[in-house]
């Protein structure tokens, strides 16, 4: 799978991410601009020693990224709003998982134009404003990574 972060902005969230892209071989894409350098302490502390396991690209722009998808790439846009919950779509190996920025999510004019491929997080309090992203990352990933067989591998219950 592919995890990937359009324009994050708190590096303890990318860290996290990259832990568990190392945790689960998926690959990992980030679209700049970025909230902080790459060698940022508190992005290494977050990931932890996990950054030389991580499979990861650095794009420098959406249209970069689009460009060199392969063909027939699907993108999953994952933000509040969607017209389907996460766990109602089928993933493939392979599909990317496109997260927002932290403070504004994805553009809304990204998520019209991929309207298909817009899913949500459900949310039972109405009052909460969001989940944190890295979290987000997870359930999605976990999501797709249990519909697809965990790439071939048994997982022991």
């Amino acid at each position: 799978m592919n995890i990937v972060l359009l324009e994050p902005e708190i590096p303890p969230n990318t860290g996290n991410i990259a832990r568990l892209c190392a945790a689960t071989q998926s690959r990992l894409h980030l679209i700049e601009p970025l909230g902080f350098e790459i060698d940022d302490r508190r992005l290494a502390r977050a990931g932890m020693d996990y950054w030389k396991q991580v499979d990861w690209k650095l794009w420098p722009s959406w249209d970069s990224f689009r460009a060199g998808l392969p063909e027939g790439a699907r993108l999953w846009l994952v933000e509040q709003g969607a017209p389907r919950n996460h766990v109602d779509v089928r993933y493939l190996p392979g599909d990317y998982l496109v997260f927002g920025r932290e403070t504004a999510g994805l553009p809304p004019a990204l998520l019209e134009a991929h309207r298909d491929g817009w899913v949500e997080i459900p949310m039972l309090n109405p009052e909460a404003r969001s989940l944190n992203l890295s979290n987000c990352a997870a359930i999605v990933l976990f999501e797709a990574l249990r519909q697809t067989g965990f790439g071939g591998r048994i997982v022991p219950r």
